[in-house]
């Protein structure tokens, strides 16, 4: 019953099995008949689709074709017009060309004709200047080189007389504006500068109280006179002056040391060798004191400034040294008071010029001491105490030694002259004196064609008559000229020296 059971089950799902595959298949079957009617339609409509738009593509293509055709149509014919005109243009240049060109080929025909025919005159006139020339020669009986030299000879004549016109032209205006600025800044600056016109000299000589004083200076067997000789370096001189004992020695420091100290000396009345040392030694801390003081009053009165103490103590050693009999220190001052005011005028440093003037002659107060011109010696002190490069240019220039490159050397320079050579300033020897005219006279008459000449106005002028026959009148400019340099370079003198030269012819008759 079990099993009977069991294979109808089995039956019933082998049947079952066997419908739904008939099924399945029945179902699948008209699936894909009703799938391949719908693809076949669907083809069917896209190659409908594609014939439409492939004619569509068609005709755009055409279109675009044809649009194409006709742009490069319409661009060539623009570019066959433009090579038309291009060949216009280089046509009528081709003809303009051949037109200059014939042009061209005829002006050179006359141009070759013109020069053929110039060659031909230049030959013409050489043939006739040669035969001029030997007619000339013939006729003058000089050679072509003596004629240029005579010629040229004539020519420098006449440019020297020119020359010499126009240099004189051109001084005498120059010296008229030169010499009536300067006139007029001189005048202002000695009148605003007040100082001494006669300076003091060095004190030599020592007065007494009476006679038996030269025996207690003198001393047993000669000590006090020897040890006082001994401590300062100087020559008492004791003769028959009544009173009066004389110092000589050449260091104007050492003079004045014992002078203080031979007064004090006479003074206290007790003179033996121990007494005489103490004395001088108070006289030389007394007359370095009065060296300091005078160096800053100095430097106070002229309001220069900052100057180093080594400076200051040399200041005031001008003090006791003169040139020319005039005292230094007080020049010195005078020559700071006429550059600063000159330089105040012209509107140039006025510090700087006051400093220089002020230490222009400081190598005076020690060329007893070191050797070569106190020009040289005060450039190296300032030069070695740090002063600045325009102040001892100044003062190595303020002699002429070198060339003055700036205004203020050129003013320490004229104030420098100005001090000197104003009345009462200065004095010579007469032995000096009289040699400084000789020497000048010599010189003015060492040149060609002078006749006489006159050292005059105590030898700041010199008259030269010169022979009229031998030197014409536009020659003296350069005689002058030539005497002034010789008297530069070999006379010392101070201040300057006015060299005229006259020239005169007469005509002397006897009425009988």
């Amino acid at each position: 019953m079990v099993i009977g059971n069991y294979t109808y089950a089995i039956l019933g799902i082998v049947i079952g099995i066997i419908a739904g595959y008939f099924i399945r298949r029945y179902i699948s079957e008209g699936k894909i008949k009703n799938a391949e009617e719908l693809a076949k339609k669907i083809i069917e409509d896209s190659e409908r689709e594609g014939e439409a738009l492939k004619k569509e593509l068609q005709l755009e293509a055409k279109e675009e074709i044809h649009k194409s055709r006709n742009e490069l149509e319409k661009e060539i014919r623009e570019r066959r017009n433009e090579v038309q005109k291009l060949e216009r243009r280089v046509l009528h240049k081709e003809e303009t060309i051949d037109r200059k060109a014939e042009t061209i080929e005829k002006k050179e025909e006359q141009v070759y004709k013109k020069t053929k025919y110039l060659e031909d005159k230049e030959v013409s006139i050489n043939e006739i200047y040669e035969k001029q020339i030997m007619e000339l020669e013939r006729l003058s009986g000089l050679t072509t080189e003596e004629a240029k030299e005579l010629l040229l000879d004539g020519i420098r004549k006449e440019i020297v007389h020119e020359s010499a016109i126009m240099i004189k032209d051109m001084e005498s205006k120059a010296k008229e504006e030169a010499d009536k600025k300067a006139r007029e800044i001189i005048s202002i600056a000695i009148q605003k500068c007040a100082a001494d016109h006669v300076a003091e000299t060095t004190v030599t000589v020592v007065s007494l109280p009476n006679d038996e004083m030269k025996g207690r200076i003198i001393g047993r067997e000669g000590r006090n006179i020897r040890t006082l000789e001994t401590l300062t370096g100087i020559d008492l001189i004791i003769d028959d002056t009544p009173e009066a004992v004389v110092l000589s020695g050449f260091d104007p420091i050492r003079r004045e040391v014992a002078r203080i100290a031979l007064e004090k000396l006479i003074v206290d009345g007790r003179i033996h060798p121990a007494r005489i040392e103490e004395m001088v030694e108070k006289a030389k801390k007394e007359v370095d004191g009065i060296i300091r003081e005078e160096g800053e009053q100095a430097a106070f009165e002229t309001g220069v400034h900052g100057i180093h103490p080594e400076i200051i103590k040399l200041l005031g050693r001008l003090k006791y040294r003169t040139s020319y009999g005039q005292n230094v220190l007080k020049h010195s001052i005078e020559v700071a008071h006429l550059a600063g005011i000159m330089a105040s005028e012209l509107g140039a440093d006025v510090k700087i010029a006051k400093r220089a003037g002020l230490l222009h002659d400081i190598g005076k107060a020690v060329d007893h001491e070191v050797e070569g011109p106190h020009v040289e010696i005060g450039a190296d002190i300032a030069k070695r105490y740090k002063e600045s490069k325009e102040v001892v240019h100044a003062i190595a220039a303020h002699h002429g030694d070198i060339e003055p490159q700036t205004v203020e050397a050129v003013l320490v320079q004229a104030a420098d002259a100005i001090s000197a050579a104003r009345p009462g300033a200065r004095r010579e020897t007469l032995e000096a004196y009289i040699k400084r005219l000789e020497k000048l006279e010599e010189i003015a008459n060492s040149f060609d064609g002078i006749e006489k000449s006159f050292a005059i106005q105590a030898g700041r002028e010199i008259r030269i008559m010169v022979k009229p026959e031998e030197i014409s009148e536009s020659e003296i400019v350069h005689t002058a000229r030539d005497i002034v340099k010789r008297i530069e370079s070999e006379l010392d003198y101070p201040g300057q020296i006015k060299v005229n030269v006259i020239r005169e012819t007469r005509a002397i008759e006897y009425a009988k």
